[in-house]
Order: structure tokens, then sequence, then C-alpha cells
């Protein structure tokens, strides 16, 4: 073993000398030291020995990408798949024949009917070849099927072919129910519809849904499913989770512990704690019973989930290719909210494991190269070398402009950036980038050569190949391109994105700008402006805004210099700069997350320049929000995280003219995924619309509040079949410009509220009937409008209109979102009335926030409001009472009725008279300040209800007793008269009621 010991570190001190003996020669002789060599031989070795690194590093990353089988698990192409489903196929035969099926009952019924066997034979030989093509081509085999009529053509019959047909492969039915096609979706959503979850666990659902197919190996495909899958569980288990979304988590969080239990390959296997850990907070940020996880564990370490068809391939390549291929390597982190990544072995577990390797392979002679296949071991030879490749690449490419030289080291950048990028070594990574970065000379125009267009190119190219593993780095390359961009539009002429913020500015000022070519950038007064002479003086790499603290004009010399480089940098094209974000929808699901929050920091930075502000990062994010739109869910949750805090926070910027141009490309990107149709149970587009919330409760521009409320309103009205559970924020946004300041934001928002609520009411609680409550509560706020009357009187309208619908059964949406009928007050009603929660009691929570707020409204300081808010209160109790239990009557009368009387039993407060303000009044202006037409409409309002429920509400009469009383001791005449009238009315029914009882008892005795 010591032998072995020393033999390692020969191993390892041998590659450090090598490799920094080829430093020593690349930087050259010191400084005051003498040489033999003359000028030409010194640059030889010196390209030499740049050269042997360049080898040294790109050997290594050629033989990490063979270890790691980088870039081996793209998606299959289509000829790939053509095989693949061949293979499976021919498995019974040449031609695919397969096995007899289980037929549907209207192909028996067609067999019953065959007059003769040939007829029957010929069906079956017809039918054996759709499906045979089916296993091949399953859109084609569905085609086929479909148009000899062997099955039906609705997605329901196709559905239940496929679920119940023997011979099918089962991989090519979870290929055809991934699809996105409108028939195959509506196919898949029919399949999965079939199902009957009610009362199954989630462990054992999930596998009996996965047992007639095998998920398909791409990652949209598989969302697709599993989020129809989560949204069916839920509706048949609707008291199981908070929403769908919780369900959609939960699964693929089983099928990773599917994966990690049952395969040999992993060698650290996630334990019950490991996995309760990762679930933390994904039932809507609270967490699912330890129990119930615990027992989902069990279930599937116990009883593998198959999942994959068998197949011929090693063990180890499928062990590798696994999760790659089903695009859950990345996904997992974003599941589990996993912010490092383990490294790649310990030190000490990685050496004795080099060790035993050569141990068990060694020999007596020393001479013995060893083969190591445990990619880890680059750690080390990357911990030795990469500080000298550094050295040696960055000082070449600084002191030399010779072609050959700049480009072996840039090869050497490309190289060193792939293996560390690649080995998650995110320090030598960062550095490679960093200096890459540094030597474009983007941030000094003025100063670049050829060599620095070059390293454009390279990181350019870096970006493309190795994005996938570039995460925090993906900062210096976005900057380096917004600074590209921005020399191109100051070549071209362009005005600049200051004067696009300023519109006001003098149209000769932007025609002089708006001229195309190099001329314009010599006028004098052009590049004499600040934002101008800055760009061409240049700063450091690190600034924020190029030259913004230097001073003072610039020199003819820099000026040509920079027009000159401008030239240089026509080598690039817009191509290859708006190629780096098309190709962002090709990054895996960890990378496009780092891609979009380094973008969001570049253009946080563009746009918080005083002096040129810039939206080019805005502009890309919006494009490249476009182009992942279509990412799986959980992949896009986590981006719109991101993307949402951005525009909230830019949204909210003091600089008007920004926070306008951000808040109108948030409505471009909700317009184009409020176009995505949403399952019921999910909350994607409630998430989407939020950042228009917050803006809207906390921006301090009237404009930028009136600029929301505009787009919601195009929003909603335009796309508002698929607004679904972003009603929620719609109506919190109507119900902050209920409450504005300003008029114009409260009259726009209730002309949309007044829209929404008469004609497409019944898509308000189509996804939430909480929603319901969320619109109460909006017209409740638009009916203390101090601005217009007729806001208010029409919201009271409006909501007779909901209580209306609310009677009619309007909630169409399912149980399982209803709230709680615990969080109405009748919860702690008496009981020994007999009375018990029937069916009609199942909505009588939607009542309470009505009522209540109708009740409140009778203290309106406006005496049409009062009035209005009394009469609509009373008649909606009145007109749909029958609804009501006897508990709920009781909570009625205690929190809605009762209330408005209160100031009655306040000996301070006293009615008044023809609108004479009492000492009460004044110190009580909204509770106490009521009129005797006002007080008469209340009383008799009161009587009338009591009168037509008397037999409920028979137990409130000593409380409406004491309501009268206290009008009859009132100093006031007409209140006085109107209590003493409503109680001998009251008395008059009372004795009838109890006469006809006595009398009915006297008849039961005789």
């Amino acid at each position: 073993m010591a032998n072995q010991n020393r033999a390692d570190i020969k191993i390892f001190l041998s590659f450090n000398r090598t490799v920094n003996g080829l430093l020593k020669t690349a930087l050259g002789p010191p400084p005051g030291s003498t040489t033999t060599l003359s000028p030409a031989q010194d640059l030889t070795f010196r390209l030499e020995s740049v050269k042997c690194l360049v080898r040294i590093i790109k050997s290594m990353g050629s033989w990490m990408n063979q270890q790691l089988r980088v870039g081996d698990f793209c998606p299959p192409k289509s000829s790939d798949s053509d095989s693949l489903s061949e293979n499976h196929a021919t498995v019974n035969g040449e031609e695919g024949i397969v096995p007899d099926y289980e037929m549907h009952p209207e192909v028996n019924s067609e067999f019953s009917d065959a007059a003769t066997l040939e007829q029957r034979r010929a069906y079956k030989l017809e039918l054996q070849k759709g499906v045979s093509l089916f296993n091949r081509k399953p859109s084609k085999g569905i085609d086929f099927l479909i148009s000899t009529q062997k099955i039906g053509s609705s997605p329901e019959a196709v559905a239940c072919f496929l679920k119940n047909t023997a011979g099918l492969n089962e991989t090519m039915i979870g290929d055809y129910l991934g699809e996105r096609e409108e028939f195959p979706l509506r196919v898949m959503h029919a399949y999965v519809d079939s199902f009957k979850f009610e009362g199954m666990d989630f462990g054992e659902a999930i596998r009996f849904f996965l047992r007639g197919f095998r998920l398909p190996g791409e990652a949209q495909k598989i969302d697709r499913i599993m989020e129809k899958f989560a949204e069916r569980y839920c509706k048949c288990n609707p008291n199981s989770f908070t929403s769908a979304d919780t369900a959609y988590v939960l699964a693929y969080s089983v099928i990773m512990l599917n994966t990690d239990a049952h395969n040999s390959m992993v060698k650290d296997k996630m334990t019950k704690a490991d996995f309760v850990r990762n679930n933390r907070g994904i039932d809507d940020g609270m967490d699912l019973p330890d129990e119930y996880l615990g027992s989902i564990y069990d279930q599937i370490v116990k009883n593998e989930i198959k999942m994959n068809a068998e197949s011929s391939a090693p063990q180890s390549k499928q062990a590798n290719s696994l999760n790659k291929l089903l695009g859950l390597d990345g996904i997992l982190n974003l599941v589990w909210k996993q912010t490092e990544e383990k490294p790649l072995g310990a030190n000490g577990v990685l050496v004795r494991h080099i060790q035993e390797q050569f141990k068990a392979k060694s020999g007596k002679s020393e001479s013995v190269y060893y083969a190591v296949t445990d990619a880890a071991i680059l750690r080390f030879m990357v911990e030795v070398c990469w500080g000298p490749m550094l050295a040696a690449f960055s000082m070449t490419l600084d002191q030399s402009d010779d072609k050959a030289a700049t480009s072996q080291c840039l090869q050497g950048f490309r190289h060193a950036v792939h293996i560390t990028a690649v080995m998650g070594m995110q320090t030598q990574r960062d550095a490679f980038v960093t200096t890459v970065a540094k030597f474009t000379y983007l941030h000094c125009a003025a100063d670049m050569k050829q060599k620095n267009v070059d390293t454009v190119k390279a990181i350019i190219t870096i970006a493309i190949e190795d994005g996938n593993y570039l995460l925090e780095s993906w900062e210096h390359i976005l900057t380096c391109l917004s600074r590209f961009e921005h020399l191109q539009l100051l070549g071209e002429g362009a005005p600049s994105d200051a004067s696009f913020f300023t519109a006001s500015n003098a149209e000769a000022d932007d025609k002089s700008l708006k001229s195309t070519g190099f001329p314009s950038l010599k006028k004098k007064g052009t590049l004499q402006n600040p934002a101008m002479a800055a760009v061409v003086r240049g700063g450091s790499y690190d600034s924020t805004t190029v030259g913004i603290n230097s001073s003072g004009l610039v020199t003819p010399e820099q000026i040509n210099n920079f027009i000159s480089n401008l030239n240089l940098l026509d080598q690039i094209g817009n191509f290859e700069l708006n190629h780096i974000f098309a190709h962002s929808q090709r990054l895996n699901s960890e990378a496009i997350v780092a891609f979009v929050k380094a973008l969001c920091k570049v253009s946080m930075l563009e746009l918080q320049s005083p002096t040129d502000p810039r939206v080019f990062s805005l502009t890309k994010i919006v494009e490249v929000a476009h182009y992942n739109m279509n990412r799986i869910r959980l992949v896009w949750s986590r981006i719109w995280n991101v993307l949402s805090d951005f525009f909230v926070s830019v949204g909210l910027s003091e600089n008007l003219s920004v926070a306008i141009f951000v808040m109108d490309s948030l409505r471009q990107l909700a317009m184009k995924f409020l176009d995505r149709e949403e399952l019921a149970n999910y909350n994607f587009q409630n998430e989407f619309l939020r950042p228009f919330v917050i803006v809207m409760q906390k921006s301090s521009s009237a404009e930028i509040r009136e600029l929301i409320v505009r787009c919601l309103s195009q929003m909603v009205l335009s796309r508002v079949s698929n607004v679904k559970s972003g009603w929620k924020s719609v109506f919190m946004v109507f119900t902050a410009a209920a409450a504005d300041e300003r008029k114009n934001i409260v009259l726009l928002a209730f002309e949309t509220m007044e829209k929404i609520v008469r004609e497409y009411f019944p898509y308000i609680t189509e996804t939430e009937t909480v929603t319901f409550t969320d619109c109460v509560r909006c017209l409740i706020t638009f009916t203390n409008s101090r601005f217009n009357s007729d806001v208010s009187l029409n919201a009271i309208a409006f909501l007779r209109f909901c209580a209306v619908k609310l009677a009619e059964g309007g909630l169409v949406c399912n149980e399982k979102n209803k709230i709680d009928d615990s969080s109405v007050s009748v919860k702690n009603s008496d009981t020994s009335d007999g009375q018990i929660f029937t069916e009609k009691d199942d909505n009588m929570s939607f009542w309470v926030p009505l009522l209540t707020g109708l009740s409140k409204l009778s203290s309106d300081p406006r005496a049409a409001v009062r009035k209005g808010a009394l009469e609509v209160l009373f008649n909606i109790l009145k007109d749909h009472g029958l609804l009501f239990s006897r508990p709920f009557w009781k909570s009625v009368f205690n929190s809605v009725v009762f209330p408005i009387f209160n100031f009655v039993h306040e000996k301070k407060e006293t009615l008044i008279d023809d609108d004479q303000p009492s000492p009460a009044s004044r110190s009580h202006p909204e509770g106490s300040m009521w009129d005797s037409e006002t007080s008469t409409v209340a009383v008799q309002c009161l009587v009338d209800l009591f009168v037509s429920f008397f037999d409920v509400l028979r137990s409130q009469l000593p409380g409406v007793v004491s309501i009268l009383v206290g009008f009859i001791r009132s100093p006031g005449q007409g209140p006085a008269s109107t209590g003493v009238s409503a109680l001998m009315r009251l008395a008059g029914v009372t004795w009838e009621a109890d006469f006809q009882k006595v009398n009915g008892e006297r008849s039961f005795l005789l």
C-alpha cells in the first residue's frame, strides 16, 4: 500500500510538473533574465507550449465526454423512433402479428352479425393489421382503424380501444397519449377521465394508472399526461389536496422515488426522512402529513411501479440514461428545490477507490498503464492545471496579436470552460468565463482589435455549446451580448432607448438619430452628447454603466478608433446574437432557470441606468418566455417565479417610462399565456396575473395603476373563457381600483366589472367557486365609492344579481373548492332545535360576505345608498330565505340583521327626525345618521321578513321586540310611531299564530 501511495503521488506530481513547465515556457523568460533563444525561436517555443496546454485540456474534455456520455441523451430523431417501434412491433413475428384481443361490445356485436366464418377472419386480420400499424406508427394506426370503421371516431372510443385492447405496444400507447396535437390530446383526456380513482390512495392510484402504458421518453409528453392525471385524481378525491398542483408535484416525486429505490446503479438510496423533507410545502405552502408521505414511500419502496419496457441494453446505460431520457434529472432539483449539487465523490472516497483499482490491476512492473473510468479523477487534474492554463491563455491573448496564437488561446478557453462547467467546478468555470468576457473589450470598444472580435465569437460558441452547464456564468455572457447590441445600434445610427423613453423629445432630434450608417456618428453633436461620449471613452469591465464616471470630450483619435472597430463587429451578425436566445428552448430544466435569472439581472442593470436606460434584455425576456412557455408546468413555474419578481420590481420603478414599458411587456406575455388551456383545480393563470395585483396595490403612480386596469380589462374581455383561476387576481386588481383615489380609475374598473357580471358571470365560478366571494367583495368595495353614487347603487344591484345566481345554483364548480362550512358563524349555533345542515347548506358560506357587506352599507352616510342597501338586503333574505336552514337563519340575524339596529340600544345615540343632527350623530356620524324615511324602511323590512318566516324565526322574537321598543322610546315622533305600528302588527301575527297552535292542540286532544 505504501508503494501504491507513492505511485499515486508520483503520477500527480509528474502531471503538475508538466503543466507548470509548459506554463513557464508559454510565458517566456522572466524580465531581466538572459536567454540563448532568438526572438523568433522564443515565439515559436511559446506558441508550441500553448498548443500543448490546449491539447491537454482538449484531451481531458474528450475523455470526460466519453465517460459521462455528454450529448448522448438528445431526444431520438424520428428515424430512431421508427426503428424502435418496429423492433417492439416485431417481437411476436415478422409482420407484427399479435395475440387475440379483448373485443369491445360493438366489435362483438359486429362479429355476431357476420354471415360467414370468412367474414370474421377478414375482420380480424384487418383489425390485426391496424394494431400492427399502431405498434409502428401510432397515429397512422389509429387513422387506419377509424377509416376502416374498426373503432369509433370519437376520442372516447379511441381511448376505450387503447385501454382495453390486448396486443398494443404499451410504449406506443404512452407515446400516442403524450402527443400535443388536438385529437391525441382529446384522446388522452378521455383515457384519463375513464379511470375511477375514488377512495384510492395516491400511490395506489398512480400505480393503477401506469399499468396500461409506458411513460413516453419526452419530458413534455410526460408532463401533459401527469398534469391530467393530477386533475382527475383531485376530481375523484376532492378533499385529498388543496389543489391539483399538489398532486401534480407529488406524482413527479413518486416517479423519481420509484427510479431511485429500484435502480441498482443508485448507491445512496433516498430514505423516508429524505422523501418527507423533499416534499415540504408542496400543498400550497403547507406540509402534507408525515404519516401520509411515509405510507407512500413504503408502498413504492416495497413494490416497484413498472414503467419501462424491458430492454436488452446494458444496465449501466439504462441507469445513466433513464432520468436524462425522461428529462427528470434537472426536474428533480426543481421539484425538491435543491440548490446545491452533490460533488462527484468526496476526495477521500475517490482516492480510496482509485487506489483499489490500482491495487487490483497493478503488476510488478512500474511501467504499467492503468485505465481509469471514474470521470471524477478530472477534478484533481483540473485543480492542478486550471491556474497555470488560465495564466498562459490570458497572458498570450493579452500580449500577442498573432492569429495562430490567439486562436489557440481561445480554443483553450473553450475546452476549459466545457470541462469545468460539466464537472460543476463553479469557481474555475466562472474564472475562465469572466476572463473570456473581459477579453471581448466590448466595455471599451475604442481599443478593440480583431482578436477581441474573435473572442466575442468564442463566447457565443460557449453559450450555445455549453449552455446547460453555465448556470451563474450566464450573467457574464449576457452582459457581453447586451453591450454588443448597444454598439451595433450605435453603428447603425439608431436612436438610443433613452430617446424612446423620453418620447417628448423634439422630432428633429429623432430624425437625426434615425439616420443610418456611420456618417451619423461623425457628427460632432452626436458624439459629444454625454451618453454617446461615455460609450466611446469606455470603462472597466465591471462598471455597470460604461464610462459614466468619466468626464471631458472624446478625442478625434478615439472617435476614429471607435468607428473603425464598429466595422470589425460587422463580422458578427444578428443571427448569431438572436440564436442564443432562440436556443434557450433547448436548455435543460435547471439551465433555463439560471439563464432567466441572469437575463433578468442584466435587464435590471440596463433599465436602472441613470443616463441611458435600455430595453434590449427586457425584450429578450419576453422572447425567451415565449420560446419556453410550452415547457412542463414544473419548470415553467420556476421560470415564472423569477420573471414575476422581476416584473414587480421594475413595475414599481421610479422611472415612469420604464415601468410603463415593463407592464406592457407583461401584458404581451399574459395575452400569450392566456391562450393556453388550464385544467380544473390548477392555479397557473392566477400565478401569472399576480404581478399585476402586487404592482396595482403598491404603485404610487396613477398612470401605472390605470394602465394595469386597462391591461386586465383587455385580457379578460378577449380571453374570458381562459381566465379560469386568474379570476382571483382580476378581482383583486379591480378591488384595489375600486378603492383608488383617482375617479377615472374607479370608473374604468367598474365599467369592466359591470360587463363581467352582466355577460360573463358563468365563467367566474367555472373553475373555483371561491371566486364568487372575491367577486362579491369587489362589488362591495365599489359600493363604498365616494366619487359617484351611481357606481355604488349599480354595485348594490349587482349584489342582488349575484344572490339570484347563488340561489339558482349558479356555482357550477366541483365541490372540492367550496369553503368549509366550519368557517361560517353558524358553527356555534344551538342544536337544541334538532336541525342539522342539509344539502341546501353546502353553499351557505357564500351568502355570508354578501349579506354582511349589505348590512354594513346600512350605515353609509349617503341616504340613497343606505336605503338601497337595506331594501336589497331584506329582499334577498325574503326571496331566498327558503334555502336557509334554521341554524343559518339564527346566524343571519345575529351577524347581519341585528347589527343594523345596534344604535337603538345605545343610550347616547338616538334616532333623529327630519334630518336634524343630534349630539349622538356627531360623535357617530356613520352609525346613527338615519333619517325618518330610512328608519321606516328598516323597521318595515324587518317586520315583513319576520312575518314571512315566522315559524323558522320564532326564536328571534325577543330580539325583534327589543328593537321595536327602542324605536318607540325614541324622542323623535316619526321613529316612535313607526315602532308602535310595527309592534302592533307583530303582536297580531304572534297572537294569530298562538291561537292556531292552541286550536290545533285542542283538536288533537278531542
